[in-house]
């Protein structure tokens, strides 16, 4: 598996994870923010699984 996001969406990702799921411990506490899981996981794996099956990439060109 390799990666298909770029650093600044791998850090968007990750940021909007984390304040997903402090909804859940904070604020409305609403169940809603554990879907925060997913571009928390997303964004520390660098890859995901929906810009595979759609054919995007954000990260940049690999240089040969």
């Amino acid at each position: 598996m390799s990666t298909n996001e770029g650093r600044l969406d791998r850090i968007i990702r990750i940021v909007i994870g984390i304040i997903l799921l402090a909804l859940v411990f904070v604020g409305p506490k609403t169940d809603w923010g554990w879907i925060g899981i997913i571009p928390l996981l997303t964004g520390a794996m660098g890859f995901c699984p929906l810009y595979a099956v759609f054919g995007i990439k954000t990260c940049p060109a690999k240089r040969r």
